[in-house]
């Protein structure tokens, strides 16, 4: 080999190292994906957040627990299995741990298949959302929730209630490039369904947290005109007229509230 060969051996050496260690190769979407894994704030695996809660149990709840455990590890058939993910998440819930009992509601989802078991479990993953105040767990049970969520709107083309509950996950936690989703989400449900009395209260009850009590007694009062007999909306009605400062109609409709039956 001569030296001119050499020369040429050389210099794509050179190139080669400036290429592989001067720039960086990995596409944008795997550079997310590791950014991500690396995040202080990256979502518990569900079994240490088990971990975790066992060990803050006091005796006799750990015992439940455990006995619950055994009878899921007996359970033979899906329909065994399924009473026992029920008794277990329903426990949990009792014992104030929504994110966990969510995760045992969703197993029940995945054996059942039904728009109910899907709502169920994304609904109790939102109760997760509001109630935490991990940063983790609350990723955790958001994206959980929207997944569920959606499984349960995809069953149905006619039930509303799932489409509003996944709205109200992102209005909770929003994602950080799109903090008005949930919002744009319940609008959007607005305008392709104006007289519905259960969008139209979650406005409401979204204007009066930021103070929009105009706007908030401009919808609510539709609700209330639509249907009379809803509680949530009269009542979240009469806080709007006390934001406005309009203290009779605000006593009228609290009282209205306070006769209604409902929670």
């Amino acid at each position: 080999m001569n030296k001119g060969q050499w020369i040429l051996i050389a210099a794509a050496t050179v190139l080669f190292v400036i290429l592989y260690f001067g720039f960086d190769t990995k596409p944008s979407k795997q550079k997310a994906v590791e950014k991500q894994r690396a995040s202080p704030f990256t979502s518990p695996d569900i079994n240490s957040m088990l971990v975790d809660a066992k060990g803050g149990l006091p005796a006799q709840a750990a015992a439940s627990v455990a006995a619950l455990e055994g009878s899921l590890e007996k359970a033979l058939q899906d329909s065994a299995k399924v009473e026992a993910y029920k008794a277990l998440s329903s426990l949990w819930y009792q014992l104030e741990k929504p994110g966990i009992a969510g995760y045992y509601a969703e197993k029940v989802a995945e054996i059942a298949r039904t728009e109910e078991a899907w709502s169920i479990a994304g609904t109790t993953y939102s109760i997760c959302l509001q109630r935490e105040q991990e940063e983790k767990i609350k990723r955790f049970c958001t994206d959980q929730a929207v997944q569920a969520l959606e499984k349960a709107a995809s069953l149905t083309s006619d039930n509303i209630q799932h489409k509003v509950n996944l709205a109200l996950v992102y209005t909770e936690n929003p994602p950080k490039d799109m903090p008005m989703k949930g919002i744009l989400m319940l609008r959007d449900l607005n305008e392709q369904n104006p007289d519905n009395v259960l969008v139209l209260t979650q406005l409401g009850r979204l204007a009066i947290k930021t103070s929009q009590f105009d706007r908030a007694v401009e919808r609510l009062s539709k609700a209330v005109e639509l249907e009379p007999s809803n509680k949530s909306a009269t009542c979240l009605l009469a806080q709007a007229y006390e934001g406005l400062g309009d203290a009779a109609k605000a006593t009228d409709f609290k009282s209205k509230c306070e006769k209604l039956p409902g929670n």
